[in-house]
């Protein structure tokens, strides 16, 4: 008599008792992929990656753009290395089915993964295409106008091992001269050289904050008050301060909103008359000139709004598994990290669809 239950056994519903099994047990991937309508980005991706004209049918036919633009955001909602998707795609029934992709069909490698969102860096149309989510959630009401918020925050990216003379030079902007050829190097030299070039990003940089060194980017956004969605990005080097992109964030829609910020955004005067906004930006204590219990009091009221900026970086760096990007250069960067801010907004949709959150 048996003591246990068998194994190995297989039939031909299998598969579909493992899918029901994965949207009872509430597969976020399938949430997603029920509420956002990804063939909304179609035309512009095909615009953007396909050659206008084929001048044969012959050789190995490409993969679906929109399932390799899923794939970039699977990347983005996990975090994971193109090595990592790849071998996650093979093993994981969820991103099988996210991805389109039945049980025999070929899945694409890491170096496919890495060609494809090479292609999408190059086009520059990371920006249009959230832009364009941006206007669908505007058409579907989800835009208040009853307030803007800004902030940024940290993205790092592997920590570059340079010497004090090319770090001097990278400052100074002359990174590109760097482990260049030289006369007299043999080919290996040559080799070398180009190998490490590939590999140090020149465009990033290092800050500190609270005692903490950080090396990288950092991605500035301004968000709707009340449905913490992200209207418009900036991707600049970590040192740059918080405030400095803020009249490129802002727009003529945001005129006569009050604006949310911490206490490093102060000194806009000029840009919330341009803008005609309300100043709800949390004032700063100097030495010698601390906050009176007035200014401390009104920084907490304007904190219970602008903290909601804080949950969007929040849901970032704990649901999509840390602001860390594996890139070189401030435009993969920026495409990359324009992706993040994409998929966060995906992500906000279906849950403000699914829980039914806000109400005009």
């Amino acid at each position: 008599m048996r003591k246990y239950k068998t194994t190995g056994n297989t039939t031909l519903f299998d598969a579909e008792e493992k899918e029901r099994k994965l949207t009872e047990m509430g597969d976020p991937l399938e949430r997603l992929s029920r509420t956002v309508d990804f063939e909304m980005f179609r035309s512009e991706l095909e615009d953007a990656l396909l050659p206008k004209e084929r001048k044969s049918n012959a050789g190995a036919k490409r993969y679906d753009v929109v399932m390799m633009f899923k794939l970039m955001v699977l990347q983005r909602y996990y975090n994971l290395s193109d090595e990592q998707a790849e071998f996650q795609i093979v093993d994981r029934t969820s991103f099988r089915r996210f991805l389109g992709l039945a049980e025999g069909d070929r899945i694409p490698d890491a170096r496919t993964i890495w060609l494809f969102r090479e292609r999408l860096v190059k086009s520059g149309k990371v920006g249009d295409l959230f832009q364009k989510f941006v206007d669908y959630l505007n058409g579907k009401g989800l835009i208040f106008n009853e307030g803007r918020m800004v902030d940024a925050s940290f993205v790092s990216v592997p920590k570059q091992r340079n010497t004090p003379d090319e770090n001097k030079r990278i400052k100074a902007g002359e990174g590109d001269g760097l482990w260049e050829p030289e006369e007299g190097d043999s080919e290996e030299d040559m080799r070398r050289k180009a190998n490490k070039k590939h590999h140090k990003d020149t465009e990033a940089r290092w800050t500190q904050k609270g005692g903490v060194n950080y090396f990288g980017y950092k991605n500035h956004i301004k968000g709707d008050t009340k449905s913490k969605l992200i209207l418009a990005q900036e991707v600049m080097p970590a040192s740059v301060h918080d405030s400095q992109p803020t009249d490129t964030l802002l727009e003529e829609s945001d005129k006569g909103q009050p604006l949310f910020g911490d206490s490093a955004y102060v000194g806009q005067e000029e840009t919330l008359e341009k803008y005609r906004m309300k100043d709800e930006i949390c004032e700063k204590g100097y030495r010698g000139h601390p906050l009176t219990e007035g200014q401390k009091e009104s920084n907490r009221e304007k904190s219970r709004t602008r903290c909601r900026v804080e949950h969007i970086f929040g849901f970032m760096e704990n649901t999509m598994n840390r602001l860390y990007i594996r890139t070189v250069g401030l435009a993969r960067a920026t495409a990359v990290i324009g992706l993040i801010n994409l998929t966060y907004n995906m992500s906000r949709y279906e849950q403000i669809v699914r829980l039914n959150l806000l109400k005009k």
